[in-house]
């Protein structure tokens, strides 16, 4: 693995595979075909995403075209197409985009605090803490992500929780299929209620999206030609994992699958795969705040010193960044106390010259495609999570 990356940490979606099940089973068959289909939407815009990275360079001595990496960040990419348009329009599109970065990261950071409380209040059932005390603990263990400056730290993290993600994963997949037996594909139809099919879709989609990251992912491969192979098979080996897991799961469990998998797991099984999971949700939460924070940080305080290619510095964290960071972490900590449900959460966050006709139909297709479910999800999303309040 090492031509991929050296130190660079991957975006972890993980624990939100959990919640796939339970999508499924909302979704139905269609549910099948929305895994198989976001694995392909994803792997075909993380290519668009980071192509638009390199612009092509005609050699004067030769006719060969190579191409060269000039942008480095979505904010560049958005200068590169605002350019022209309207006086100061690039500086609209960078806030447009940092604000995009900063919601997902925010909202990504608020389902692992959310998840790690539930974790955390199943764990400790037999003490019956409230619910507000398990979050208050999830959030000390997380404040020493305030004086996180180097991002090595946070690729241990990532590389821990990935050991653990694959543990708990074999763990309900053994299970399941134990009770092979008693499988039944009456829990899959054809038709569903479409308004819990919009949210499924908002699930299955996050599960896969890792475009935030991948910028920085690129840029530190050392063959960055494999880009393409790597995603492809990235994508191939996640769809086959998360479509088994998830069908596995909703023919044991049937209609009585729970939004968090883990809670139809046997009394004796559970709590050993709950405190991996809490462990996880904990490591995973360090990567999506530290990249909340480097956007934050550069874009209020204009202060680069948290950027990947960056070492610590003497001179420590100042004070603006530290609070920074600390109305971060209380923002995610505040909206995981308002947020009830983790499924309606996760179904609530999700160079045109030189392409053929083939790509440009596929790129508007799948644009339109994004906007109509985006705004549908939000719509369903919103509305279920009033009926919980």
């Amino acid at each position: 693995m090492r031509e991929i990356m050296h130190e660079e940490p991957r975006k972890d979606a993980g624990i939100f595979v959990l919640g796939l099940p339970f999508a499924l089973v909302q979704s139905g068959y269609m549910g099948l075909v929305v895994l198989v289909l976001s694995a392909w939407v994803c792997n075909h815009t993380g290519r668009s995403l980071v192509a638009c990275l390199y612009e092509e360079e005609h050699r004067n001595d030769s006719n060969d075209v190579s191409k060269v990496r000039v942008r480095h960040s979505y904010q560049d990419i958005m200068d590169a197409c605002c350019k022209g348009l309207w006086p100061n329009w690039s500086v609209v599109g960078g806030w447009l985009i940092n604000l995009a970065q900063v919601i997902e990261l925010l909202m990504t950071c608020t389902l692992y605090l959310l998840v790690s409380t539930t974790l955390l209040c199943d764990s400790l059932s037999g003490v019956a803490l409230p619910r507000s005390v398990c979050s208050l603990m999830s959030l000390m263990f997380l404040l020493p992500c305030l004086l996180l400056t180097d991002l090595r730290p946070v690729s241990t993290f990532s590389l821990l929780c990935s050991l653990a993600h694959i543990l708990i994963s074999l763990l309900v997949i053994l299970y399941c299929l134990s009770c092979a037996r008693y499988w039944s594909w009456s829990s899959l139809s054809l038709s569903v209620d479409p308004e819990d099919f919009i949210v499924s879709v908002g699930v299955i989609i996050f599960s896969y999206t890792s475009q935030i990251f991948l910028p920085s992912l690129e840029g530190s491969m050392e063959v960055r030609g494999q880009f393409d192979t790597m995603l492809g098979w990235t994508h191939g080996v996640a769809c086959i994992m998360k479509t088994t897991f998830s069908l596995l799961a909703v023919l044991t469990w049937g209609s009585e699958t729970s939004e968090v998998i883990t809670d139809n797991l046997p009394l004796n099984l559970r709590p050993i795969v709950n405190l991996c999971l809490l462990a996880k949700a904990l490591l995973s939460f360090p990567l999506p705040f530290y990249s909340a924070a480097e956007i934050l940080q550069t874009w209020f305080l204009r202060d680069a010193s948290l950027s990947s290619s960056s070492k610590q510095t003497s001179h420590g964290i100042s004070c603006p960044t530290l609070m920074v960071r600390g109305a971060l972490l209380v923002s995610s900590y505040l909206l995981s106390m308002l947020v009830p449900r983790f499924s309606l959460l996760m179904g609530l966050t999700g160079s045109w010259m030189r392409l053929t006709v083939q790509d440009r139909i596929i790129d508007v297709a799948i644009l339109s495609l994004g906007i109509i479910c985006s705004v549908a999800g939000v719509i369903c999303a919103v509305k279920g999570l009033l009926k919980d309040l």
